[in-house]
């Protein structure tokens, strides 16, 4: 625990000899230059590092690079032989401790692209190291990680991007647009994919190469055995599947679709009071073996249901649309966005100016150099943290809801939510779902 009188630099020394126990104290270092009170480094270069450097987590780095005014100065991950590669790449330090990364007073920002279950360690301690996040979706793995990263980046002032990069699309913004200045008039019915829940992982377990530290990659979860298929995520079950490291697809590819529904619906802050379930009782699927046939499109048993407020219902079944988008229907017209398809009711809508219409909504033409700006002013980006919550919220309500089905062995219960309060006021069940257990050492800070 640091003490006045301790350094970050003896943190960091004393928490390296005793391992990842000393991860649930408070990370607190002086931000940089940039999150400086009343100065905005207009003039200044962003100083990125990354935590989770493998395909999305490189990626994600490629592209801040090629901001001029960006620098990617170091990177972390469990993985030291994939952490060295993406660092030579940028003349990068290289970190297997993301806790040295954070210690550095000249990192400005972070890039987390870590697995799900790490989302919440990472950037609660990014923001008490006042560095800006941007975290990828989805953005926790329980609803309660949530509630906990938006208190932390708001009493730290963190500007908090989260990576539901379609707010920052034309052709949503134009759909949204449409939808909360009423052209379709009131919605009554939207309809998203029903995409699959979680695999319970039984792959067996194979030798850790040795670059891995197997244990910190697992950290917060319990500890499974090593199957490159996990931590490599080429395919069905990597970790984007398996229960304790993701949500499965319905928080994978299913966060976009939610989080456009409540765009159009004005529920960024809020979120559905009702859901329920239709159809064979939930039944997890469990990974035998490492191959991949037809998994994406199984385990999608039962279809979820959910009640906005305004009585309206959201239907997540079989349709067309096969990722990011929903299809609305109001009482005069209906309309259908996807990632590359925008179904309007009349040819004028697509040209239509949307500037002077009554309600106007955060958008931006580049969703990574919003970040950058808003970094530079302070100010939130249009896919702020709570924006990410709340969306991903609505995505775990659709995975209990199966899980109490499959507990029960029926469907068509209703479970209320109180998205103020974030609890089940008639299913106590469900409010056991609204957190995990974790590894003692990887535990949340007990205050924020």
């Amino acid at each position: 625990m640091l003490t006045k009188k301790s350094s970050r630099r003896d943190f960091i020394k004393t928490s390296a000899t005793m391992g990842m126990t000393s991860l649930v104290a408070p990370v607190i270092i002086p931000s940089g230059v940039l999150a400086a009170p009343g100065r905005t480094g207009a003039n200044e270069t962003i100083h990125i590092g990354g935590i989770g450097v493998g395909s999305r987590g490189g990626g994600l780095l490629d592209t801040f690079s090629k901001f001029s005014d960006v620098k990617i100065a170091a990177v972390a991950d469990a993985d030291m032989n994939r952490c060295r590669e993406i660092g030579k790449i940028y003349g990068a330090d290289t970190y297997q401790d993301y806790r040295h990364l954070l210690d550095r007073e000249d990192i400005d920002a972070v890039v987390i692209a870590s697995p799900d279950h790490w989302h919440a360690l990472h950037s609660i301690h990014a923001a008490q190291a006042g560095k800006d996040i941007y975290c990828e979706k989805a953005l926790t793995l329980t609803i309660h990680e949530g509630r906990q990263i938006v208190k932390a980046a708001r009493k730290y002032e963190r500007v908090f991007q989260t990576g539901s990069q379609q707010r920052s699309s034309s052709d949503f913004f134009r759909a949204c647009m449409l939808i909360r200045n009423g052209y379709i008039g009131p919605v009554k019915k939207v309809v998203g994919v029903n995409f699959p829940g979680p695999w319970e992982n039984a792959l067996p377990g194979t030798p850790v190469p040795n670059s891995l530290n197997w244990d910190m990659w697992c950290g917060p979860a319990r500890m499974h055995p090593y199957h490159p298929e996990i931590k490599n995520n080429r395919g069905y079950p990597g970790w984007l599947s398996v229960r304790d490291f993701c949500g499965g697809e319905i928080c994978g590819w299913g966060t976009h679709d939610i989080d456009q529904i409540q765009w159009a619906l004005g529920m960024d802050e809020r979120g559905p009071v009702e859901i329920w379930t239709v159809g064979n009782p939930y039944e997890p699927w469990i990974a035998l073996r490492p191959d991949r046939t037809g998994r994406f499109y199984g385990a999608r048993d039962p279809v979820i249901h959910m009640k906005y407020p305004g009585d309206i219902h959201v239907e997540f079944s079989e349709m067309k649309n096969p990722n990011g988008g929903a299809l609305f229907i109001g009482e005069k017209g209906e309309i259908r966005v996807d990632r590359g398809t925008l179904d309007l009711p009349y040819k004028e809508w697509y040209n239509m100016p949307l500037d002077k219409m009554d309600i106007q909504l955060h958008t931006s033409d580049n969703h990574y150099r919003n970040w950058i700006d808003c970094i530079r002013d302070r100010s939130r980006p249009v896919a702020d943290v709570e924006i990410g919550h709340r969306s991903v919220t609505a995505c775990h309500l659709g995975n209990i809801a199966r899980w109490i089905s499959e507990r029960t062995r029926q469907t068509g219960a209703r479970l209320l939510w109180d998205p103020e309060q974030e609890r089940f006021t008639n299913n106590e069940w469900g409010n056991f779902y609204l957190d995990r257990p974790r590894r003692k050492e990887y535990s949340l800070p007990d205050e924020i």
